[in-house]
């Protein structure tokens, strides 16, 4: 069956940290990255038809989601939420240079009304999969349906947890930052409830490891 490729591209300490420290923008570790590392990144934004992140990224980092450091298209950005609490003035609602969809729940959905009559008012599209909670699976159906091939993940740990969990992931590419951030409570790559037991990790298969600039780039494949 048919279904949009789902790529997880996320930068990454030595010890696997998405950042500094709890709380904090993980634009803070992304600044270490020198050009080379951002050029990846943003060839990978290029060439995938859609970008997503989770709302939590949304209102700490207030990303853009847009190609910059290199010539090429902006994808199309997307945002599931179960709360629709996305924040005010966040660049992902200038949609000049952009489309952004927000998947949100029929639940969140009905009651939340006024909060989605301001997004559309800022032409924002609004998907509803799900009853109570964001449902990934249908989600890539619907955006595969709307020409969304491909999609990168920038995360963070909730939102990877769920396309993991889900065996929804065909590959994760890491930016290897060298540093160690330390820290217990720290977000990781993949947060979540985990697996637990030997048996119901999820494996993957080593399909590219290289030097770049001064980071490290590993790509893991579905097993």
């Amino acid at each position: 069956m048919e279904k949009t490729k789902v790529i997880i591209v996320s930068e990454v300490s030595i010890d696997g940290k998405l950042t500094i420290a709890k709380g904090i923008s993980s634009k803070e570790l992304m600044s270490l990255m020198d050009e080379d590392a951002n050029k990846y990144l943003h060839q990978i934004r290029d060439i995938c038809d859609g970008i997503l992140v989770g709302a939590e990224t949304i209102r700490t980092d207030n990303p853009s989601l847009t190609v910059r450091y290199v010539e090429g298209k902006n994808p199309i950005r997307i945002i599931p939420t179960n709360s629709l609490n996305l924040g005010e003035n966040r660049s992902i609602f200038d949609t000049s240079k952009a489309k952004t969809i927000i998947v949100t729940s029929k639940k969140a959905y009905e009651e939340k009304k006024d909060v989605v009559n301001k997004l559309l008012e800022k032409n924002i599209e609004i998907l509803i999969c799900g009853e109570d909670k964001v449902d990934f699976q249908k989600m890539l159906k619907e955006l595969y349906k709307k020409g969304i091939k491909s999609l990168m993940v920038e995360g963070g740990a909730k939102i990877n947890w769920e396309f993991i969990k889900n065996d929804l992931v065909d590959e994760i590419h890491l930016i290897v930052v060298p540093v160690i951030v330390g820290g217990e409570d720290v977000p990781t790559l993949v947060g979540g409830e985990g697996f637990k037991t030997l048996e119901n990790l999820k494996k993957f298969k080593v399909k590219d490891t290289f030097k770049l600039g001064n980071q490290i780039i590993n790509i893991f494949t579905k097993l």
